[in-house]
């Protein structure tokens, strides 16, 4: 760590290649907090996209107060939705208090990038009360691929104390007029021992769409 290498890594933060940006951003994250976080706060207001982008990675490389602090105000007002989804993924490496953040990321932001991304960071956690929650959102979502990732969320839900709210909202699902909800239901059931939810399974195995009579079938085989 020689901190006469940094303006060579600040100018290499900025290369046209993207192995040189690399390699760049791991030799900063080997320099203390209270030097990089400068270094890595000013790329964050390039006008380039993909230079924040750079810097919200940066950011999660140093769990600091400080870092969690310029994440959060990234996720407020960054306007690029390629970087407010970076930036979830970093701040949610700083563990239960990124938790809230994330739940009311996808409370203001209809991104379809942005809420997948929330969704599939919640389901690694425990706190299934906030998954359902998001999840419940999710299944209302204008874009189809935040709705199936809100369904199949439900899956990790039925391992909880909450899995009858979630199989309530799989039952309805899985009675839902369009086949990629009754499909992307029937996978979400995989495993569980529930009767209710082999009920479903067994209806599901004579639904009208091959697809989602396959994804039935298949959740009634025994798992090793």
């Amino acid at each position: 760590m020689n901190k006469n290498r940094l303006p060579e890594i600040e100018t290499n933060l900025r290369a046209p290649a993207l192995n040189i940006r690399k390699a760049a951003l791991d030799e900063l994250a080997e320099f203390p907090a209270d030097i990089a976080l400068p270094i890595l706060q000013k790329l964050g207001e390039e006008e380039n996209f993909t230079l924040r982008l750079l810097a919200v990675m940066g950011l999660g490389n140093h769990r600091t107060e400080a870092s969690f602090a310029a994440l959060q105000k990234i996720i407020q007002e960054e306007s690029d939705s390629n970087v407010v989804a970076e930036a979830a993924n970093s701040i949610f490496d700083f563990g239960e208090p990124a938790i809230p953040v994330i739940q009311q990321l996808f409370e203001s932001n209809d991104n379809w990038l942005v809420r997948q991304t929330v969704l599939s960071l919640l389901v690694e956690t425990s706190r299934f009360d906030v998954l359902l929650a998001v999840a419940i959102a999710a299944v209302d979502d204008e874009t189809q691929t935040v709705r199936e990732a809100g369904i199949l969320a439900l899956k990790q839900v039925l391992k909880s104390p909450l899995k009858d709210e979630a199989l309530s909202l799989l039952t309805t699902m899985a009675r839902d007029s369009y086949w990629r909800n009754r499909w992307r239901a029937a996978i979400a059931l995989h495993g569980t021992q529930d009767s209710q939810a082999k009920e479903l399974l067994s209806q599901l195995q004579r639904d009208e769409h091959y697809r989602v009579v396959a994804a039935a079938l298949e959740g009634t085989v025994p798992q090793n």
